[in-house]
């Protein structure tokens, strides 16, 4: 059932689940991590606050003790301030003592309790005693309150190093919990990025392996050679439609030319005058069809596949395929026909277009265009094959992101169109090759080509143009990019 789905999914649709599941695991994941370390780590804050407590509450006895005492010397109202300030603290800092444990350390909270609450209530009568000057009972206060003083910083002490080796030990515990879920969710992310590399593989493969099918069948069409066999595929999105339309169309070019065989056959019982014509006919016939019948087979096969995806609501796909299609009608055009230079934009900006769909938009191109200009005529094909060669052979396997920038300008009578990358650069002596003629030529065999090396752009300039300096080539060495000058006069 779920494979059956699957196969009629579009690519569009296999597309998202493919990469909104991968992520809405790893989300949930960091998600789950998040509130757990963050629990974790509130945990282990918590572990020493006891401690904490008992040396404020060790404070503020030493600073009630201290302001009795200065009271006691002075008598000022400053000083009987600061003692009902300092036994106010340490009221408040008894009742947050703490009372979270059992056992022998809950005795002594209970019992520095009990101490505190008798040495505040001889602390307060020596005060009182003071002030009411009876110096004896205030004398024989103090002398108490000192001994009390004494055992309740003993016994705050002690307890303090009872709860330190308490949370110590928790602490501990807590950290190594805390580093065993560390090593768990990154065991569980490893988990999760291998299971998503393989998916994302197993998806690529079964839309890679139809089309990389096809694309050896349309070699071999174009090659002329129509007993091509094309494997349906099993799933309905737009790859198996355009390879089972595909598949058709070879089907009924071979029918027709297995039909013009048997006729050219039938003819053969003719007249040996007769049938020496009639097969020079047929044989320009034959090869008339199949000069057309590649590019005729090309765009019809795109079109049928942007209908397809425009039945599927694949948009990207839609204009991806149409784009394609733009290209190649341009490219099929006559190369001695001069356009105008928007027309030569629109034709990089689609080459763009292309290479970005199939390297996931890693090339940047960005455009500083004067609309003023876009009228002017000039040369065809001689923008796309320089932004080819930046591509290939400039920004394609460079560490950094890479970025093509073109430019157009006019200054006096000369109309300039830059195109510049950040890759790896010329030295001059290939510089100087290029601008006499021989320098780099594009196989036209390599699938990323179309055949125009920039000899061939430099040459058609200059005869279009009628001068020798249409070109300048600036790059300032290694990895430091390297930008095309053309420069074509405002009137031609």
């Amino acid at each position: 059932m779920i494979e059956q789905l699957w196969n009629r999914s579009s690519i569009q649709r296999k597309l998202m689940v493919a990469f909104f599941i991968p992520i809405a695991i790893i989300l949930i994941m960091n998600v789950y991590m998040y509130v757990n370390v963050n629990s974790m780590i509130a945990r282990i804050d918590e572990v020493y606050d006891n401690n904490v407590r008992l040396n404020e509450l060790a404070e503020h006895l030493t600073e009630l003790h201290g302001s009795m005492k200065e009271y006691l010397e002075n008598k000022g109202t400053s000083s009987l301030n600061a003692y009902y300030k300092a036994d106010q603290d340490y009221r408040d800092s008894i009742d947050n003592i703490g009372k979270s444990y059992n056992g022998t350390i809950a005795i002594m909270q209970k019992n520095i309790i009990n101490q505190s609450d008798k040495y505040l209530e001889i602390v307060d009568e020596t005060v009182q005693a003071k002030r009411g000057r009876n110096v004896e009972k205030y004398r024989t206060g103090f002398e108490e309150a000192q001994v009390m003083y004494a055992d309740l910083q003993n016994c705050i002490y002690f307890l303090n190093n009872e709860q330190f080796k308490v949370n110590t030990d928790n602490y501990y515990i807590l950290l190594s919990s805390l580093r065993y879920m560390e090593i768990t969710s990154i065991v569980i992310l490893i988990i999760i990025g291998v299971v998503n590399i393989i998916a994302l593989y197993l998806l690529t493969r079964s839309m890679t392996r139809p089309l990389t099918e096809l694309s050896k069948a349309a070699d071999k069409v174009a090659g002329g050679d129509f007993n091509v066999t094309i494997v349906n595929p099993e799933g309905e999105d737009e790859i198996g439609r355009v390879s089972r339309a595909f598949a058709g169309m070879v089907d009924s070019m071979q029918r027709y030319i297995s039909e013009i065989r048997e006729s050219m056959l039938r003819e053969s019982r003719m007249k040996e005058s007769e049938l020496k014509m009639q097969n020079r006919m047929r044989e320009a016939e034959l090869k008339s069809l199949q000069a057309q019948i590649n590019p005729h087979f090309l765009f019809n096969t795109l079109n049928a596949g942007a209908q397809l995806a425009m039945m599927e609501s694949a948009d990207r796909t839609t204009e991806f395929i149409q784009n394609m299609a733009d290209f190649f009608r341009y490219n099929i055009k006559s190369i001695d026909k001069d356009v105008s230079l928007e027309e030569e934009l629109e034709l990089v900006d689609k080459y763009i277009y292309i290479l970005n769909v199939r390297f996931d938009g890693e090339i940047h191109y960005h455009k500083d265009i004067d609309e003023d200009l876009n009228s002017i005529r000039v040369p065809s094909m001689i923008l796309q094959p320089i932004v080819e060669n930046a591509v290939n052979y400039g920004i394609r396997n460079i560490d950094w992101e890479g970025h093509i920038n073109l430019k157009t300008y006019r200054e006096g009578d000369l109309i300039y169109i830059s195109i510049a990358d950040n890759g790896v650069g010329m030295t001059q002596d290939k510089i100087e090759k290029i601008l006499s003629g021989d320098g780099i030529a594009v196989d036209p065999d390599k699938n990323d080509s179309n055949g125009i090396g920039l000899g061939n752009v430099i040459e058609r300039i200059r005869i279009f143009t009628g001068r020798e300096d249409v070109m300048d080539i600036i790059s300032e060495g290694e990895n430091k990019g390297t930008e095309f000058i053309i420069k074509v006069p405002m009137h031609v």
